[in-house]
């Protein structure tokens, strides 16, 4: 979450992100021996933007992504990466809202929890009743 933050404080340079996440992995995770679930996670978030912009956007119509602080935007698109796109397996939906949710409340406003809660749970609720329909470009939920 961190080098996603800071990633789109600078403006989404792709040409920065490699090096802020290299900083931040020696910084806050010394000794980290397997690094792939965060590669996975930002490289996830980056490919998966626009997409993921737009389901925030249609789930909270109210709040333009433009609008959202820098904290809860990035909240939301891991947890929408993982709600949506992950192995429910490996992270089962109810898992990633609540991650979400923890990481809202530590890192974000005296808000967050609930917002990051109502969205995730607009789009949980969406999938539940759309089950055999994955979001794609042209229904993003």
């Amino acid at each position: 979450m961190q080098s996603l933050y800071e990633w789109d404080f600078y403006g989404k340079n792709p040409d920065i992100l490699d090096r802020i996440v290299e900083k931040n992995i020696k910084e806050f995770g010394p000794g980290l021996e397997d690094k792939s679930f965060i590669w996975k996670l930002v490289k996830g978030v980056v490919e998966s933007i626009d997409q993921l912009d737009r389901i925030i956007e249609k789930a909270a119509p109210e709040w333009p992504i433009s609008q959202i602080t820098t904290v809860d935007r990035n909240v939301l698109r891991m947890g929408l990466l993982e709600l949506l796109f992950s192995d429910k397996k490996e992270v089962p939906p109810k898992v990633a809202i609540n991650e979400a949710i923890e990481l809202a409340k530590t890192f974000g406003g005296e808000n967050s929890g609930k917002f990051i809660n109502g969205v995730l749970g607009t789009v949980f609720k969406e999938m539940e009743e759309t089950p055999d329909e994955p979001p794609s470009e042209a229904n993003p939920l």
